[in-house]
């Protein structure tokens, strides 16, 4: 009898386990997250780069199914594949970043590369004896000699590398620069495009986007060589947030520019009239060159443009704009868009423009970041769904969508869900944008100045990161949010235009309060540097501990510190939190300090701000990078 209660007991005790780890696999930690893909066209395999699982899917089309996976230990950022097809480069999103080379016959990791700070977006060269990498948060591009297996030169870009393609003859890299740099107060501010000569393996010259150009995304380049095509947001920080229709605070475009002149042809909008194609992010042709395609992150669709009536569409614009004096080529009559690498044009502000040339179709799963395109199909990774939505470009199918799992259906945690919802334009009236289109990059800054509702209207205020903004009320520059939790209902009424139900905002919360600092690139092994051991002594003599204090290095308190201006003039200033300093740039409410050295030396005349007017200008250096290394 105690023996069958013994049996029962541990029957029980089992069934109740299994239920535990049947549970546990479907509670919503053990997610994919896939966020890069190449194609093996010849052999039918998407390799599939999936973030939070730190893994490389195979997927074969034929079959529709996950057939293996590679374990990196790492989270994945961007994959290379090998002309012959033999090895798989995956980048290795670390502070200390790596490169790892699979080789495809054996299943094996065969090199660890040493790249920069959050390497990604890898591109073999056209040889493939040279693996080019965007280090992000190095603000450089690695040059690899893969016989070698060693860096032969890092080529400092503009700010935040994300994306890169080389033309077709392999002389020319083309580098996509995420947020902008520099102040925010001047008077074009935008996101550009770095050209690397691989010859030099210098940068040979920077194209300027249109003012506003934020979040810049994918880019790719067409199979003849002509045109490079890059996507992101369009902001129109210009103009107080009152409203959204007509894309009056963002619009989401792609950028063309013409290879052999290195400028920008033309800037079109992807929305439509009334109703946004929010934050747009991989780009890819047809094999054919008669379509280029575009995911939306915010909007789960994708948009699939002709590109010859494009290109024909733009000339004749152009033309009519000459011809008709509408700014092209000079000032515009109506705020047209320009740069000094290409004429003024309005074209930016057509969001009918790409009517009857472009097909909008909604995918099946959420979250659309990377593509591949096989033949007519195309295929695109659901971030938040672990998912693939195939795209049948046949003529005889209208475009037919087919959901693909990558595994098992995620159930949502209550933080995954907020960050899905963070990143949803559907959220916002007309889904013209998301909280990441002014938050991009894990919530963290677009470097633009934005005249919100929250404080009156001409007084703009540079974006903040939201890293520990829970921990560290009040919110808003100006404090004029008691705590984060306000500021999230207030963005979501006054910025999104909508009320959404409170679980839905809690989950937002709950997100926000799961970030974690990412290390500073001014680190050395993870410790301070000389420098900045010699800039934490100057910190604590020039008082600048005496606001900036603790863990977090906030007082939680206001202060005037004389840097108001304008309407904010004499007003006290929430102290920011140092932590991730280094990436928050530029500095000050209102972005005028590019650097953390302009606030310490240029905006700090009466010491109101710690006591920096008597530093030397090594010892400026040395406090700068001990406030940067945070």
């Amino acid at each position: 009898m105690n023996e069958k209660k013994t049996k029962l007991r541990l029957s029980i005790m089992f069934i109740v386990m299994l239920s535990l780890t049947t549970n546990a696999s479907l509670s919503g930690q053990d997610y994919l997250s896939p966020s890069a893909m190449v194609a093996d066209n010849q052999a039918g395999k998407l390799y599939i780069a999936q973030s939070t699982a730190k893994q490389v899917a195979v997927f074969d089309i034929s079959t529709r199914t996950v057939i293996k996976t590679y374990s990196l230990q790492a989270e994945p950022g961007g994959l290379a594949l090998s002309a012959d097809k033999s090895h798989l480069y995956v980048t290795c999103a670390l502070p200390k970043g790596l490169v790892k080379v699979i080789n495809l016959q054996t299943g094996k990791i065969i090199h660890t590369l040493p790249a920069g700070h959050t390497p990604t977006a890898p591109v073999l060269s056209s040889n493939g004896k040279t693996l080019y990498v965007c280090n992000r948060f190095d603000n450089n591009v690695s040059v690899i000699n893969l016989a070698s297996r060693k860096q032969i030169a890092r080529i400092p870009v503009q700010r935040e590398p994300v994306a890169a393609a080389l033309t077709p003859n392999g002389r020319f890299l083309f580098v996509n620069n995420h947020i902008p740099a520099g102040a925010a107060n001047k008077g074009n501010i935008a996101a550009v495009v770095s050209v690397i000569d691989t010859t030099s393996n210098n940068v040979i010259t920077t194209i300027e986007l249109p003012n506003g150009t934020t979040a810049l995304q994918g880019i790719c380049i067409s199979p003849d060589g002509r045109y490079a095509y890059a996507a992101h947001i369009l902001a129109r920080y210009t103009v107080p947030t009152t409203q959204l229709e007509r894309g009056w605070i963002n619009t989401n475009a792609l950028s063309i520019i013409d290879i052999e002149s290195k400028k920008l042809f033309d800037t079109v909008l992807l929305d439509d009239v009334d109703n946004g194609a929010a934050n747009p992010w991989a780009v890819g042709c047809t094999n054919d060159g008669k379509k280029v395609c575009v995911t939306h992150a915010g909007t789960d669709e994708i948009s699939i443009i002709d590109v010859t009536a494009l290109h024909d569409k733009i000339r004749k614009y152009h033309a009519d704009e000459k011809n008709n004096q509408r700014g092209y080529g000079g000032q515009s009559n109506y705020g047209g868009y320009g740069t000094s690498s290409a004429p003024i044009s309005n074209i930016p502000n057509e969001l009918s423009f790409l009517y009857d040339i472009r097909k909008r179709i909604k995918l099946c799963g959420k979250g659309p970041r990377a593509l591949a395109i096989i033949g007519s199909n195309i295929y695109v990774a659901e971030y938040f769904t672990d998912s693939l939505t195939l795209v049948d470009l046949n003529k005889t199918t209208g475009h037919k969508t087919t959901a693909l799992p990558l595994g098992p259906t995620p159930q949502l945690t209550q933080i995954r869900r907020g960050e899905m919802l963070f990143h949803d334009a559907s959220l916002c009236f007309q889904h013209w944008h998301s909280c990441a289109s002014c938050h991009p990059g894990g919530a963290r800054v677009d470097a633009l100045n934005w005249d919100l509702l929250n404080d009156g209207l001409g007084n703009p205020k540079n974006t903040k990161n939201l890293l520990f903004a829970h921990r560290t009320p009040p919110a808003m520059i100006t404090g004029v949010r008691e705590n984060a939790e306000m500021a999230v209902r207030s963005g979501i009424r006054h910025i999104l235009f909508a009320v959404r139900p409170e679980e839905e905002v809690v989950a937002i919360d709950e997100y926000l309060k799961s970030l974690e600092p990412i290390a500073s690139p001014y680190l050395v092994d993870d410790k301070l540097s000389a420098s900045a051991k010699r800039g934490q002594k100057i910190y604590n003599k020039a008082h600048c501990d005496s606001c900036h204090t603790g863990a977090l290095h906030t007082d939680l308190q206001q202060h005037n510190v004389g840097t108001g201006d304008g309407l904010d003039k004499d007003r006290k200033f929430d102290t920011p939190s140092l932590v991730e300093a280094w990436r928050t740039a530029p500095y000050l409410y209102d972005g005028r300090a590019a650097t953390i050295e302009e606030v310490l030396a240029i905006y700090n005349s009466d010491d109101k701000h710690g006591a920096t007017s008597n530093l030397s200008l090594k010892e400026l250096s040395d406090l700068a990078n001990f406030v940067l290394s945070q």
